[in-house]
């Protein structure tokens, strides 16, 4: 239903290397399984698709009238079928060799087709505000997706910086806010991320992104404030989090500061006395997104977030948990040769209690974790020395 980069699915009846070993895979398919779909009151079609190979139109009926052992009792309707069958075959990905016979064949019914076209719509290259870290349109689906995003549902993004993750949210009819510590940001202030623009237009706000998709009506709002000082009022308010925090590689990672830096801060400037902000660690940022998202995710709720690591000392162990949130899945995306980061997505399935505050620093969790601080010094520690790699090999 909310297939992002699949271009379909099917549910697969028979396989092989060779139509021989196809045809007897769908020999030992289990008949009951498919006479649902064969059953004399039905439609069908079967449909051929080749990888890397165009096969003509004699050479795919031959294919197709080779399934007659099938028990198709239906009649065909090439316009408006009931059922769909594909047979897939694949001839690898070298246009330059293409085999005579396929490497693999599949037989299956058609169940759905993907949304590819949304990346191509929702492109970040069209879109009216940008900023230097706006996700990846491919991304955000599939982030959207990982939260089990439906209609109604109230979606949030602590770190919302131009809005790339609300409008997925949006698309598929949920409401949507964020808060960001930036306050350009947020009011689409400032310098420019687009090349050839120097400064932002007045129009450029998350707004008018969500406006631009024709979703407007869902977005409720977003508000200046600092993640690690929730303003929300005590309940359960929100079905998904989803949000990607900053690492301190494009953007800084930053808190308001306490009250003292308050104070010193007002003696020094009568422009801004409130406002100061200070370094923001990432084990801090990641610990507080859990706790909050304990806090305030309904029961059965989802955080879907990114957590960048430095791979020659990544271990399971070191993802940071919380009592209250369940670990449902954690999938990698490469950034470099010694960087990656994890798209973790958790379920909250305890409530929240006063004693879960700060159980994080009970757990043994904590430590490990604070040594990934130095990922922007480890990250750039790496880019320097692939620099010097290459200067050294020219």
């Amino acid at each position: 239903k909310k297939l992002c980069n699949s271009r379909s699915i099917f549910e697969l009846w028979g396989h092989g290397r060779s139509a021989g070993e196809l045809y007897s895979s769908l020999k030992n398919y289990p008949v009951d399984k498919m006479l649902p779909y064969l059953h004399s009151d039905s439609t069908y079609k079967v449909h051929i698709h080749t990888f890397n190979k165009t096969l003509t139109q004699a050479q795919k009926i031959e294919k197709i009238d080779a399934l007659e052992f099938l028990p198709f009792k239906g009649k065909v309707n090439l316009k408006n079928p009931e059922h769909i069958f594909w047979i897939l075959e694949d001839y690898g990905m070298d246009p330059n060799n293409v085999p005579k016979e396929p490497f693999h064949l599949y037989f299956g019914r058609w169940i759905a087709d993907g949304q590819r076209e949304l990346l191509e719509s929702y492109s970040v290259k069209k879109r009216h505000f940008i900023g230097n870290t706006s996700m990846d349109a491919c991304l955000s689906f599939i982030m959207a997706n990982h939260g089990r995003v439906k209609p109604n549902d109230v979606v949030y993004d602590p770190f919302v910086g131009t809005g790339g993750l609300l409008i997925s949210s949006a698309h598929f009819g949920a409401y949507v806010c964020g808060t960001d510590i930036d306050y350009n940001t947020i009011h689409g202030l400032g310098k420019a991320s687009r090349k050839n623009q120097k400064w932002r237009g007045p129009d450029e706000n998350i707004r008018a992104n969500l406006r631009q998709y024709g979703l407007e009506k869902y977005y409720l709002d977003a508000l200046v404030s600092d993640s690690s000082r929730p303003i929300w009022r005590k309940g359960m308010l929100f079905d998904v989090i989803i949000t990607d925090p900053p690492y301190g590689i494009r953007e800084a990672t930053r808190r308001t500061g306490s009250q003292k830096e308050t104070v010193k801060s007002a003696e020094r400037s009568t422009e801004n006395p409130v406002f100061v902000s200070s370094n923001y660690h990432l084990s801090d940022i990641f610990f507080d997104l859990l706790k909050f998202a304990a806090e305030y995710l309904v029961m059965g709720g989802r955080l879907v977030y990114w957590l960048p690591i430095y791979r020659p000392e990544y271990t399971e162990e070191i993802i940071p948990r919380h009592p209250c949130l369940k670990l449902i899945s954690n999938c990698e995306q490469m950034l470099s040769s010694h960087t990656s980061r994890r798209l973790i997505t958790m379920e909250k399935v305890k409530e929240f209690k006063d004693q879960d505050q700060n159980s994080y620093l009970l757990d043994g969790q904590y430590m490990p974790y604070r040594g990934h601080n130095s990922f922007r010094e480890k990250y750039f520690s790496g880019v320097t020395k692939r620099i010097a790699k290459e200067e050294k090999d020219n």
